[in-house]
C-alpha cells in the first residue's frame, strides 16, 4: 500500500506543479471573493477586472480566490506580474481597478501609493510581517487562504496538499493515532477534547462501520472562522478528514454546514468532486486498499445542532435535541455506530501534524494548549477580519496589535469572548493569555473563536441581555432549568435596561439561578449560556447598580433610560440636516429657527447625533430621561 500511495501522489503533485508554474508565467490577478469579500463588492471587481483586462487584450488571468483575513480592507486583490513582488490591494473600486490595468498591467508601474503590502520579501516593499498584525500572527491552518484558488484541486496540492495523506497511508492507524494524541491536539469546537483520545476510543471499539463527521455548524453571532476557512481552502479540511477515518477506521464522512452558508456548501461539494476525480476520495484511494467516501449534510441553522448528540440527532431526522452521556459519541453515535466528531479547524491542524510531526506542533503556543488559536475578531475594532495567533497570546495584543486597537479614540471597555456563552472580560483581563484553561480560569472560554470588541459606549447589561436573549431563543426546551431558567433571567433583564426595577436584590437572585442553570443543565448550551451574565456581574456591578438605583444607563445606550436633546446654544439655524435624517418627522423647527425634537416621536434611532456636524455636536444624549428637565430649565 504505501509505495503504490506514494508514487500516485508524486505523480499528481507533479502535475500540479507544472500546472501552478505554467500559471505564473503571466500575470494573475487573484481576487478575495469568500462571502465578506463578495458583501462588500468584490463581485463587481472581478467584473471590472476581467473587462479590463479582455478591453486591453492582454494575457491575463483572475482568479477568485477566498478570505485573506483583512476583512477591513475589503474589496482586495492580489496582482502578480513577472519580474514584480505580488502586491496587495485593498479598497478597490472600479476606478482604481482600471488605474492599475492600465498602469501596472499594461505600463509596468506598480502603483505602490495603492498597495497595501507585498506577498513575498523583497527589497522594494514592506510585507504583512513588517507591521504588528504580521508580526504576531503566526497563519498555519489559514496559511493558504485568500492565496489560491479554492475551486482548483491542484493549487492545493502544488502547496503539499495531500501530501501528509500520502504518508499516512504508509503507516498503521496506530501510529497515526499516537502522533494526534502525541502532539495534544485540543478540539477547535470550543471544548478542547483532546482529539487523540477521541479518535483512539473510536478505533477501539469492534465495529465494522464507523462514521467521521466535521462540524461546520457555526452559529455563534459575529463568527465566521470555519465559513472562510471553508470558502478558501476546503481540501484542507477534507484531508484532515480522510486521515482520521483512516486512522480510526471509518467507511463514511460527513460535512454538518448549516444551510445559511450556500457559497460553503458549493465550494464543498466541488472540492468533494474534484478530489474523487484525482482519486483521493472513493473506492481506492491513492491507489491503496483505503476506501472512504464524504457526503455534504445541510443543517437547518439551529444553534443547539452544534453540540454533538443534538447534531447527530438531525442527521438522523429527529429533534435536534442533545442527549444524556455516555455513551459517547466515540463509541456509540451516528446510527449507533462509533463517530469521531470535530469542528472545522481540528481537522485542518492534522494534515499539518503529520506532515510536520508532533514536536513541531507543539513548539507553538502553550505547554497546556499547543497551536493556535483562529478568532474572528470583530465589534469596535479598527481593522476586523479572521486572525490567527499562537496560543498564549494575550488579549491586548490580539485588540491592540493585531487589530490596531479602537477606532474614533474611544475608549476599551470589554471582549466578548467564546460566542453568546462565552464572557465578558473587561481592561483589566487584557493580559490573560489565549488559551483554555486561561480563560476558563478568568470566567470566559474559547469557544468556537468569536471575539467581540466592546468600547465605552456599550452597555454591559444591554450586552448581556442581548446574548441572553439569543441563547434563550436557541435553547431546544429540553431541560427545565434551560428553558424556564434563561427566560426568568432575560424578564430580570428586560426590567433592568427599562428601568423597572428598583431593588438591588435582584442581582443576587440573577446570580443563584445563573449559578443554578449552570449546573442543572443538560448540555453545554444550558451549562453556558448564563456566562455573560454571570461575567458582567463580576466584572461590571457598577453598571446593574446605576440601572437600578439610579434609573442611568452609564453608557447611554439602554432606550428606555435615554432621551435626545438639542442645545439651543450650539445649534445654528442655517443647518438642516438633524430634520432630514429622522425617520419619523420627530425633529422640528421652533420659532427662533433653532430645531428641537418632539419627545413623544422620537424612536430614538440615533440617527440626529450621528448626523449633527461636528462643529456644531448639538445633539446630546442624556440618562437619565429626568435629566431633560433640568437642560430644558437652563
Amino acid at each position: 500500500m504505501g509505495a503504490a500511495s506514494t508514487d500516485f501522489y508524486e505523480n499528481l503533485k507533479l502535475k500540479a506543479i507544472e500546472k501552478i508554474d505554467a500559471l505564473k508565467q503571466k500575470p494573475l490577478v487573484l481576487i478575495g471573493m469568500a462571502t465578506c469579500g463578495k458583501a462588500a463588492g468584490a463581485v463587481n471587481i472581478s467584473e471590472a477586472f476581467k473587462k479590463e483586462i479582455k478591453n486591453k487584450g492582454l494575457d491575463a488571468q483572475v482568479i477568485e480566490a477566498g478570505c485573506m483575513g483583512h476583512c477591513y480592507a475589503e474589496p482586495l486583490a492580489i496582482i502578480a506580474k513577472p519580474g514584480f513582488p505580488p502586491l496587495c490591494y485593498g479598497h478597490l473600486d472600479e476606478d482604481l481597478v482600471k488605474r492599475l490595468v492600465e498602469d501596472f498591467l499594461v505600463n509596468d508601474d506598480p502603483c505602490y501609493e495603492f498597495a497595501m503590502v507585498a506577498i513575498e520579501p523583497n527589497e522594494v516593499f514592506p510585507t504583512f510581517t513588517d507591521f504588528p498584525r504580521g508580526a504576531y500572527e503566526q497563519k498555519i491552518i489559514l496559511e493558504h487562504c485568500g492565496f489560491i484558488d479554492p475551486e482548483d484541486i491542484d493549487h492545493y496540492i502544488a502547496k503539499e496538499g495531500y501530501a501528509a495523506l500520502a504518508k499516512v497511508l504508509t503507516m498503521p492507524p496506530e501510529e497515526v493515532l499516537a502522533e494526534i494524541k502525541a502532539a495534544n491536539l485540543r478540539g477547535r469546537g470550543g471544548a478542547g477534547f483532546p482529539a487523540g483520545s477521541k479518535w483512539e476510543t473510536s478505533w477501539r471499539q469492534k465495529e465494522s462501520i464507523k462514521f467521521v463527521i466535521c462540524n461546520a455548524d457555526e452559529g455563534d453571532p459575529g463568527a465566521f472562522m470555519d465559513r472562510s476557512i471553508l470558502e478558501s481552502n476546503p481540501h484542507q479540511v477534507i484531508e484532515g478528514l480522510i486521515i482520521c477515518a483512516y486512522a480510526v477506521g471509518a467507511v463514511k464522512g460527513y460535512f454538518y454546514i448549516r444551510a445559511e452558508y450556500p457559497q460553503a456548501i458549493r465550494t464543498v461539494k466541488i472540492a468533494l468532486q474534484q478530489a474523487r476525480e484525482k482519486g483521493l476520495l472513493g473506492n481506492s484511494i491513492l491507489g491503496s486498499s483505503f476506501a472512504f467516501d464524504i457526503e455534504v449534510f445541510q443543517g437547518s441553522g439551529a444553534f443547539v445542532c452544534g453540540e454533538a448528540s443534538a447534531l447527530v440527532n438531525s442527521m438522523e431526522g429527529k429533534m435536534g435535541i442533545p442527549e444524556p452521556r455516555p455513551p459517547r459519541l466515540a463509541v456509540s453515535g451516528f446510527r449507533g455506530k462509533p463517530t469521531v466528531l470535530n469542528n472545522v479547524k481540528t481537522f485542518c491542524y492534522v494534515p499539518l501534524i503529520m506532515r510536520n510531526g508532533a514536536d513541531w506542533f507543539k513548539s507553538i503556543g502553550t505547554p497546556g494548549s499547543p497551536g493556535t488559536a483562529v478568532f474572528t475578531l470583530v465589534g469596535k475594532v479598527a481593522n476586523p477580519g479572521v486572525v490567527e495567533v499562537p496560543m498564549g497570546t494575550t488579549l491586548r495584543q490580539l485588540v491592540y496589535d493585531v487589530g490596531e486597537g479602537i477606532p474614533d479614540e474611544k475608549q476599551f471597555k470589554a471582549v466578548q469572548i467564546g460566542g453568546p456563552s462565552g464572557g465578558c472580560l473587561p481592561e483589566s483581563s487584557l493580559d490573560v493569555p489565549i488559551d483554555f484553561d486561561s480563560l476558563k480560569e478568568a470566567g470566559a472560554m474559547m469557544g468556537s473563536g468569536g471575539l467581540v470588541v466592546l468600547d465605552e459606549d456599550d452597555c454591559m447589561v444591554g450586552i448581556a441581555r442581548y446574548f441572553l436573549e439569543f441563547t434563550q431563543k436557541e435553547s431546544c426546551g429540553k431541560c427545565t432549568f434551560c428553558r424556564l431558567g434563561t427566560k426568568h433571567m432575560l424578564d430580570m433583564l428586560n426590567n433592568i435596561t427599562a428601568g423597572k426595577e428598583k431593588d438591588l436584590g435582584v442581582l443576587d437572585k440573577l446570580q443563584e439561578l445563573a449559578e443554578d442553570i449552570s449546573l442543572g443543565s443538560l448540555c453545554n448550551l444550558g451549562k453556558t449560556a448564563p456566562n455573560p451574565v454571570l461575567t458582567t456581574l463580576r466584572y461590571f456591578r457598577d453598571e446593574y447598580e446605576a440601572h437600578i438605583t439610579e434609573g442611568r444607563c452609564p453608557a447611554l445606550m439602554c432606550k428606555d433610560l435615554i432621551v435626545y436633546f438639542i442645545a439651543p446654544e450650539k445649534c445654528s439655524k442655517l443647518c438642516n440636516v438633524c430634520v432630514g435624517s429622522c425617520p419619523v418627522e420627530a425633529i422640528y423647527t421652533r420659532d427662533d429657527g433653532l430645531k428641537a425634537i418632539n419627545q413623544e416621536k422620537c424612536v430614538k434611532c440615533n440617527n440626529c447625533l450621528k448626523a449633527c456636524p461636528p462643529q456644531y455636536n448639538a445633539v446630546i444624549k442624556l440618562s437619565p430621561p429626568e435629566k431633560l428637565k433640568e437642560r430644558e430649565s437652563e
